[in-house]
């Protein structure tokens, strides 16, 4: 069976935003508790904490709702489209990694989704060329996710 190697045009990116807030106590808990307000769910996260700021990245099964909410907050993001992909089973992350070294790719940053439905796990991946690294993982027969497949 082919593998295909393109990305359908109407697919939608997986967006990630990235929130800065200053390092105090209680802002990240705001932050979640007014998503779960909003019924938006957190599906992957990772935070960066510094002395004065925090940056926190995060995927949502409703972008949508989420960008409204931060916006309407006041909170300062940046979104960007970003690589989700499949790992399930034992050893698959070295065979995802393996895959993108075969490719050439230079990878800025990984993280683990928390959940996401179907309960499979999977990695949120942020690489240098996301069409190339698409092809390289599909040839290598992993599940690449897009925005409706995270979504509820």
């Amino acid at each position: 069976m082919p593998v295909a190697t393109l990305r359908s045009r109407d697919s939608e990116p997986v967006i990630q935003f990235s929130v800065f807030m200053p390092n105090r106590l209680g802002r990240l808990h705001e932050l979640t508790r007014r998503l779960a307000d909003r019924e938006v769910h957190i599906l992957a996260l990772t935070v960066l904490d510094t002395t004065e700021s925090t940056i926190l990245r995060f995927i949502s099964d409703d972008p949508d709702a989420a960008r409204r909410l931060l916006e309407e907050h006041g909170f300062p993001i940046t979104e960007v489209e970003v690589l989700a992909v499949e790992v399930d089973g034992e050893g698959r992350l070295k065979d995802v990694l393996a895959a993108l070294v075969e490719a050439e790719l230079n990878i800025h940053y990984v993280y683990p989704f928390l959940t996401r439905p179907g309960g499979k796990s999977a990695l949120v991946i942020s690489i240098e060329d996301q069409e190339v690294a698409e092809q390289a993982l599909r040839a290598h027969q992993f599940t690449v996710l897009f925005q409706p497949d995270l979504s509820r």
